[in-house]
């Protein structure tokens, strides 16, 4: 005990540091550096997570059981480096299982969904004696929107715009992690990206659970008679920043004027990633998505008839309770057949509070896991495929400003990744580059 209170009264007369692991999605990143913005604005000093720190701040993802399994590792690392530390778990992981987490030795605070921007203020209370404090809510009483963005080598940085989902595929829990649908204004948005564009920033990734579904209220409804097409309408128009991408968008709400609209703009990048999950419509209905494979097809024909050179990014589920070898080689077939680029592969894991892990014909790990390695060598040939198409042509490549072992990497406007030795002249810069 006296010893705790010489280390917090030791910590009053030093700035207090902190330090930040981020899992998960690009949602996540964003969200993590504005609440390192806002400890730094209450005088912490932002330190590598590799680094001894007087907090530590996880914001974790509940997608797999790995994100799970991760969260405590790396709660078990801190306590070995640094005992004396705080530790402070927020995220979806958080907000679903609050006492799980609280209960892994180690952890001082969680934070759920609605308090995760309140950090500062808890951290002015919190002391090496609490264990295991919990300040959460019922999902369903979070309203708020607070934009977020990350900036890192003020190269590219990942803009919040929309938060939460409405829908209710079977095998997902980030409705009951994140709420319900509810964006920013489009003025907001603008508002920021005109800051970023001051701090230097080439690349606005645009970011969100349900982008499409841009344009609700904070409080789930559709209030503010605003569209994601309208919304991108008016980022092209913001002067200082040369390149906009669309994280991720459902193929039901990818509209064709969308589509049209990003083959005609100059700042709008030729690439999108769509979210699949199946190949085999028996599977689709399984998983209560809210399209059929017509419609990815048609969405994905559209796109190339548009800009024959556009990056197509998939996501895709294997070993889903009900998908037989006749429905995965559906799957593998359908995405062998389909002018794409690139798959992110998920293998199936099951997750409390969801429809799917109530189904029959379960999967054996075994077989999910082979599935995974299939598609991801499918995706390793897609990418090679596409590649080789552009070899001798033209394109822009934007650099980021990291000196990875006298290397530096940039993106082509369709998402090639580039790797050259470091030049210093050049990062941040867009440089005409032949593939």
């Amino acid at each position: 005990m006296f010893n705790d209170i010489n280390y917090f009264c030791s910590l009053m007369h030093k700035q207090k540091t902190v330090a930040f692991h981020t899992l998960g999605c690009k949602l996540n990143y964003s969200e993590t550096s504005s609440i390192s913005r806002m400890l730094e604005l209450e005088g912490f000093e932002k330190k590598a997570f590799t680094d001894i720190a007087d907090v530590y701040v996880i914001n974790t993802c509940s997608v797999t059981d790995n994100a799970d399994k991760e969260c405590r590792q790396l709660v078990r690392r801190i306590n070995r480096k640094a005992p004396e530390s705080l530790v402070v778990i927020t995220g979806c992981y958080a907000q679903l299982k609050p006492q799980e987490i609280a209960n892994i030795p180690g952890v001082n605070l969680v934070l759920g969904a609605a308090e995760k921007f309140n950090i500062a203020a808890h951290l002015k209370e919190l002391t090496k004696n609490d264990s295991g404090k919990i300040c959460s809510c019922d999902i369903e009483t979070i309203t708020g929107f607070t934009s977020s963005y990350s900036v890192s080598d003020r190269t590219r940085t990942f803009l919040k715009v929309q938060d939460g989902c409405n829908y209710n595929c079977s095998f997902c829990t980030i409705p009951l992690a994140r709420g319900k649908s509810r964006s920013d204004t489009i003025e907001n948005v603008i508002a920021n990206a005109k800051d970023l564009a001051n701090k230097g920033v080439q690349e606005i990734v645009l970011t969100g659970v349900n982008l499409g579904d841009f344009g609700r209220g904070a409080d789930g409804s559709k209030i503010y008679n605003e569209t994601f097409f309208e919304l991108i309408q008016e980022l092209d128009k913001v002067e200082g920043i040369s390149r906009y991408r669309i994280s991720s968008i459902e193929p039901n709400l990818l509209t064709n004027e969308i589509i049209e609209f990003v083959a005609n703009s100059n700042k709008f990048m030729p690439h999108f990633h769509i979210p699949l999950q199946s190949g085999s419509d028996t599977v689709l209905g399984l998983m209560r998505r809210r399209y059929k494979r017509d419609l990815y097809v048609e969405k994905v024909n559209l796109i190339k008839t548009f800009m024959p050179h556009c990056a197509i990014g998939v996501d895709v589920i294997v070993g889903f309770p009900g998908e037989t070898d006749e429905f995965f080689t559906e799957t593998y077939n359908f995405l062998h057949a389909l002018d794409i680029t690139y798959l992110h592969v998920f293998t199936y894991s099951e997750r409390e509070n969801t429809l799917a892990v109530e189904m029959d014909a379960v999967v054996p790990i075994e077989v999910r896991n082979e599935r995974n390695k299939i598609l991801r060598n499918l995706s390793y040939m897609k990418q090679q495929y596409f590649n080789q198409q552009f070899v001798g042509q033209n394109r822009k490549v934007l650099f980021e400003d990291a000196n990875k072992k006298e290397m530096m990497e940039g993106y082509t406007d369709n998402y090639i990744r580039i790797t050259t030795p470091y030049r210093a002249e050049w990062a941040n810069k867009i440089i005409d580059w032949q593939l």
